[in-house]
Order: structure tokens, then C-alpha cells, then sequence
């Protein structure tokens, strides 16, 4: 792992910052959040960003990306980031719906979307997780039936949907055959969030913001092109999104904000800090996120060689979040009372709930048991026998 950059990486920082202390001006303030009520400026901002190149790095140039590196993309964050300036609006947008439709979207999904979606003209959301679906994901029971005429009709529920209040646009998992295992009868749609019989609820968080959604789709009317990917084949579409999300994680590293200073600068001159366990939860908190950085900065080594991370990558996820609580938690703890109407009290309340995003901590430590480690799966009862029938409880009785 080389933390330098190369001479053509530093040639490519240096434009980067030209070019964003030339137009800083044009940016919202990051005060006003990315999940304001109104994210037009965000998207605006986007779409300035996307004419200079600076949205999409790692998309193929014929595509409209830069066709660089993840590496080019941890400098343009890490650039962003040092003048104060906000990123990309839709990150779920640009880095998991659009490489899924530029992998399996036909000429014409892929003329008529990525183009809007990478400027922002166009909102994006990925409708995956159900009230009964979330970590196991292949158990959705949204259906899509396939009409005479080619079209299809789709009924059923999302939920902890990013961006759906804000969305023309959604990228919808549903499952068309019931008849065979769960994972074999599932496919991937694209579909307009304005259409007849889409309803999409914000939830409301303990912190007040509605950030999430659920989403109720009623007899909703799909064209036949609506379809990305092979119809049945939505498992490897979804698993293939789950992929670009994990690399879109992992480059977008240092667009989160967590580093050791942003914690402790908040608190560096309160009486408590005399307090000698207080300083060792801060010490500990910042070894935790300096190697969780270190180790971002080797995946990315990685990939920048061209290896694909593993199941373990996961781990990286349940590691940063537990220190973002901690962190929080802390500087509540020391600021008191009044630090819960702030930017601290938010992000306490708020980091909890991303546990469950991109997996349950639960779930990603049993993948990493079962594909790293090689133990023992558990015991499964769903994995040959038809949805149909774990649906109605026969597959339990026999």
C-alpha cells in the first residue's frame, strides 16, 4: 500500500482543486444538509460537478463517466471535502443504479437513463428491502405478473427507502415466479415513481428528519422494457448492485467525515478531557478510525490492481458504524443536554438506524463465518424449495 500519490494522480489533484476553488461559489452550503426538504441545489451542484468530469470516475467514458480509478475518486472526495463543499446528492443514484444499468440495461435503458442520472436531472431509488424482507433479501414477496400484451402489473410494499420522496425514477426487485426457490424467481425492473398506483410515505426518525420511506405499489403498470437484466435473473442483477455498492462505499471513504479530529475537536476544551477515562474512550475511538482508514486505503490498494473485495469487506461496515455511536455517544456525554438539538445530538439518533443498512451486522458477520472463515452454515429449509410453498408454511410441515 502506497499512501503517496503517483505523478499522475498528483497532476490530476491538482486540477481537481483548480477547478473546485474556481467554481466553490456555485456549491449549497453543507449546512442545509443533502437530505434537505428541497435538494434542487444539491442536484444543480451535481450537474455542475458531472460537466467537469467529476461525477462518475470509475464510469466508462462511453457512458459518460471518467473511466479512472478508484483511487481518482478518493481524490476528488478528499479535494471536495478539504474546500467544504458537498459531493454528489444521489450517491445510491450514481454508485449502485447506474453501473447495474450500464452491466445489463439494454442501448436504449442505457441512452435514456445515465445520462439524466449522472447530471441529476433525474432522482433515483433502489426499492429492495420489505417489511418482512431486509437482510434476507431474497425472501421479497412484491409481485410482478407478465400480461398478454408484454406489459406487467406489480403489487406490494418497500420500505427504508432512500430518496423515494424525491425520486422520478426507482430500480425495483420483484419476484415473477413463485414456483421455484426463492432466489431463482426474482427480477429487476425499472420503473417510474410517478406512475398510477405508486405511493411513497416518508418515515419520520427519532431525530425528526424522514431520510427513509415506505413505498406502496398498487397494480402498478409496467412497459415491457421496464425490464433490466434477464427476467428470472434478478437475483444476479441485485447481488451485481450490491457489488457496485460496496466499491462506491469504499471510494467514497472520506466523503463521510468521520475522522479522529472531527470528533475530538468538539470537545478538546472542556474540563473532562482532565478526566483520564474520557481520554482513553477518545484514544481508543481515534485508533479505531484511523485503521479503519488505513484499511479503506489497502482495499483500495486493491482494487486499484484489480482484485474485487470480499465478503470481509463487510466488517469495515459494522467497524464504522459502531465507532460513529461511540463517538456520538461521547460527545453528547460531554457536551451535555444541549448538544441534542445539534449536529451531534442528530448524528447519535441517527447512527443506530445504520446498523441495518447494507446488512445487518448480524448477517454480514455470518457471511464472513460462512464464505472467509469456512464455518458451519446454519440450517436452511428455504434453499431448494419453491417461495410458494415457504410461503404457505408446507415447506415447515414436511
Amino acid at each position: 500500500m502506497d499512501l503517496k500519490d503517483t505523478p499522475d494522480q498528483a497532476a490530476y489533484r491538482q486540477r481537481v482543486r483548480a477547478w473546485i476553488e474556481e467554481h466553490r461559489h456555485e456549491a449549497p452550503e453543507l449546512s442545509s444538509g443533502l437530505h434537505a426538504a428541497d435538494p434542487t441545489a444539491f442536484r444543480t451542484w451535481q450537474g455542475t460537478l458531472a460537466d467537469a468530469g467529476l461525477v462518475g470516475i470509475t464510469w466508462p467514458k462511453e457512458f459518460g463517466g471518467a473511466g479512472l480509478g478508484p483511487i481518482e475518486q478518493v481524490i476528488v472526495s478528499t479535494e471536495l471535502r478539504r474546500a467544504g463543499c458537498p459531493g454528489i446528492v444521489d450517491h445510491i443514484a450514481v454508485g449502485n443504479i447506474g453501473p447495474t444499468i450500464f452491466t445489463y440495461g439494454s442501448s436504449a435503458q442505457q441512452e435514456r437513463y445515465l445520462g439524466p442520472l449522472l447530471h441529476g436531472d433525474e432522482g433515483w431509488c433502489q426499492l429492495f428491502s420489505e417489511p418482512a424482507a431486509g437482510s434476507d433479501l431474497a425472501g421479497i414477496t412484491t409481485r410482478a405478473v407478465a400480461q398478454d400484451d408484454g406489459t406487467w402489473r406489480v403489487t406490494g410494499q418497500k420500505v427504508w427507502t432512500t430518496m423515494a420522496q424525491f425520486a422520478d425514477y426507482g430500480m425495483l426487485l420483484a419476484r415473477t415466479d413463485p414456483d421455484v426457490p426463492k432466489h431463482r424467481g426474482l427480477t429487476m425492473f425499472l420503473i417510474d415513481m410517478r406512475a398510477a398506483g405508486v405511493t411513497v410515505r416518508p418515515l419520520r426518525q427519532i431525530s425528526g428528519a424522514a431520510h427513509f420511506n415506505e413505498v406502496f405499489l398498487d397494480d402498478v403498470e409496467l412497459p415491457a422494457d421496464a425490464v433490466l437484466g434477464p427476467v428470472d435473473g434478478g437475483w444476479g442483477v441485485a447481488m451485481t448492485t450490491l457489488m457496485f455498492e460496496r466499491l462506491a462505499l469504499l471510494a467514497a471513504f472520506e466523503e463521510l467525515g468521520w475522522s479522529a479530529e472531527d470528533f475530538v475537536e468538539p470537545v478538546a476544551d472542556l474540563p473532562a478531557m482532565g478526566d483520564a477515562h474520557v481520554r482513553q474512550r477518545i484514544a481508543e475511538l481515534t485508533t479505531e478510525l484511523l485503521s479503519l482508514r488505513y484499511s479503506a486505503y489497502r482495499t483500495l490498494t486493491a482494487l486499484s490492481r484489480g482484485d474485487v473485495p470480499g465478503p470481509e469487506a463487510g466488517l469495515g461496515k459494522i467497524a464504522i458504524i459502531n465507532a460513529g455511536v461511540q463517538a456520538s455517544e461521547l460527545i453528547v456525554d460531554l457536551l451535555g443536554p444541549a448538544a441534542i438539538d445539534g449536529r451531534w445530538g442528530d448524528l447519535a439518533m441517527e447512527m443506530p438506524g445504520l446498523r441495518s443498512g447494507g446488512g445487518t451486522e448480524e448477517i454480514l458477520r455470518t457471511t464472513v463465518g460462512d464464505r472467509v472463515l469456512g464455518l458451519p452454515p446454519e440450517p436452511r429449509v428455504d434453499k431448494d424449495v419453491p417461495f410458494s410453498e415457504l410461503t404457505t408454511g408446507k415447506a415447515v410441515a414436511a
